[in-house]
């Protein structure tokens, strides 16, 4: 049996013999509790100051450097200890040489799919914390007291040098936080299961589970959203599938250094639904919108989407524009590398082309936290209300829960 806490000594052993362990200070914890406010003028008020005010949390999704990592120290580091076990390519020291059994989740460097999408903070938090910090394997352990916070940002610049991104596959920073409503940009590999319910009248809901994944390449995602109706019409509740969506996101341009992601999406949307229970349109539609986000410097993002359902069979359903927009902040507690909250609020129109059509405009304060330990489980939610031509139409109650399936298991990395 392989005492593991022995083989993690060694390789401890191994950094301060090498001389590139350094003690740096212990990390100060700052927190900030969110309260979830539900009325539409204090609600948005809150969540604006929260956007745009100081908050005592600091931004996570792009981690800030005081200066540009240096890869050649950052060389020195890895050859001084992680080559041991992650071997001088990155892909794992020889299996012959080790002396642990390699963990599930052991990492191949060079693997541009799975490293690319990791922003550098899921990097750095393992490297600080330890593997554990993050639900991988008990055997990578902690360096926040043997690594100064250059040494270790230097050894990240390194280590990405592994994967060469020679498709240029967009980086895992400009994968925004999900916003409720509007399509990000980035293409994804997860599970999201979205809850939209009325808040007043009629009690009824809309649950889309929504099937994300890249194909061919990391640059093209196909999504499949299959939606389910209860609704309560005429005191007898009433169930079933709405339209089903199928379709094709290819992400056009990106940028880290300009903090820019644009992608183009078309689908279709089949008459699945009953339409005269109000669970569908009656007719298939085409659905092509353009998504483009922005990452700012200090972790405001701005996400904007602009597309038009077209349905084949104008009679049955009006042609209409839609423009929706979220602006939110990624916020995380200890030093950019713990839980991670992302207050959003989003600005939604959607007109249809018909004879005295006027813009509907809905607002939606919103809220993303992170649940898991290895953050690929979060989860959302929301009021949705309406803004202008509030006659019928009623406010929302909106949730999700998103499982990142790229990063494990569901029932991984909670401990």
């Amino acid at each position: 049996m392989i005492d593991e806490a022995a083989v993690v000594g060694d390789r401890l052993a191994a950094f301060k013999e090498a001389g590139r362990l350094n003690a740096v200070g212990e990390s100060r914890l700052r927190r900030l509790l969110f309260g979830f406010l539900t009325g539409s003028a204090g609600a948005l008020i809150v969540w604006v100051v929260v956007l745009f005010g100081r908050p005592s949390l600091l931004s996570a999704q792009r981690l800030h450097y005081a200066k540009s990592p240096d890869v050649t120290n950052g060389e020195k580091v890895y050859k001084g200890g992680c080559i041991a076990c992650h071997g001088s390519d990155g892909k794992g020291a020889p299996v012959a040489s080790t002396v642990f059994k390699r963990p599930d989740t052991f990492p191949d460097f060079t693997d541009c799919a799975g490293t690319t999408p990791e922003p550098d903070g899921n990097w750095k938090a393992v490297i600080v914390h330890g593997g554990p910090s993050r639900g991988l394997s008990q055997i990578m352990p902690a360096f926040a007291d043997l690594l100064t916070d250059e040494e270790i940002n230097d050894v990240i610049a390194y280590m990405r040098g592994f994967c060469k991104n020679v498709h240029h596959d967009p980086l895992g920073e400009l994968n925004l936080p999900r916003a409720l409503v509007t399509e990000k940009a980035f293409p994804e590999n997860e599970i999201v299961v979205s809850t939209a319910a009325s808040a007043s009248r009629a009690p009824a809901w809309t649950t889309d589970i929504i099937d994300e994944r890249t194909i061919i390449d990391a640059r093209t995602q196909l999504e499949t959203d299959v939606p389910v109706n209860y609704a309560d019409q005429a005191h007898n509740w009433t169930a079933g599938f709405g339209d089903i969506t199928l379709a094709l996101k290819r992400e056009m341009f990106s940028s880290l250094r300009t903090g820019s992601i644009l992608s183009l999406q078309g689908g279709i949307l089949l008459p699945t639904g009953d339409s005269k229970r109000g669970f569908g349109a009656g007719t298939t539609q085409f659905e092509p919108f353009a998504a483009f986000d922005q990452l700012f410097k200090e972790n405001t993002f701005l996400q904007t989407q602009l597309g038009a359902d077209l349905p084949v069979d104008t009679s049955v359903a009006p042609r209409s524009l839609f423009w929706r927009a979220a602006v939110g902040q990624a916020m995380a507690q200890d030093h950019m590398l713990g839980r991670l909250f992302s207050p959003m609020v989003e600005f939604l129109a959607v007109h249809d082309f018909r004879p005295g059509a006027r813009t509907n405009w809905d607002v939606l304060p919103e809220m993303q936290i992170t649940v898991s330990r290895r953050q690929h489980v979060r989860v959302g939610f929301g009021v949705r209300e309406p803004f202008t031509n509030t006659t019928g139409r009623t406010p929302q109650v909106l949730f999700y829960f998103l499982w990142d399936r790229a990063d494990g298991k569901l029932w991984e990395g909670w401990r």
